[in-house]
């Protein structure tokens, strides 16, 4: 049974406002990174971290809030970080690759030439 709201610790109330705070501020950095930068391929990069990062700090507030009040230890919220850290980078490096794929496909000039491993290889 979770303890009223009005008998939760402060420590416990100021540690689950701070990771929230975070967790808030670090989602919001990758959505303005989203809507700032001007080609696709940066923005890939801001929300994956602000995705990853965000839910972190939200992840371990919900942690703090749950363990205490309901008295027992709570980690079944990192299975959600573990998906989250795991399938976000993942997605976001697929779409970058079809992107990629399909800007070269069309002959984009601006796109970087695939790298040629053997020379690659041969220069150092």
């Amino acid at each position: 049974m979770i303890q009223p709201i009005s008998d939760f610790p402060v420590w416990a109330a100021i540690a689950v406002a701070f990771f929230l705070l975070l967790g808030a501020a670090l989602t919001l950095i990758g959505t303005i990174g989203l809507l700032r930068l001007p080609s696709f391929y940066e923005r890939l990069h801001a929300p994956t971290l602000g995705t990853s990062w965000g839910v972190g700090g939200t992840m371990v507030a919900s942690m703090i809030f749950f363990t205490v009040g309901a008295e027992r230890f709570v980690i079944h919220e990192i299975l959600i970080g573990i998906f989250v850290t795991v399938t976000t980078p993942i997605t976001f490096m697929l779409l970058a690759r079809a992107a990629l794929h399909r800007d070269r496909a069309e002959g984009d000039q601006q796109v970087p030439h695939k790298m040629d491993i053997s020379r690659a290889t041969e220069a150092d």
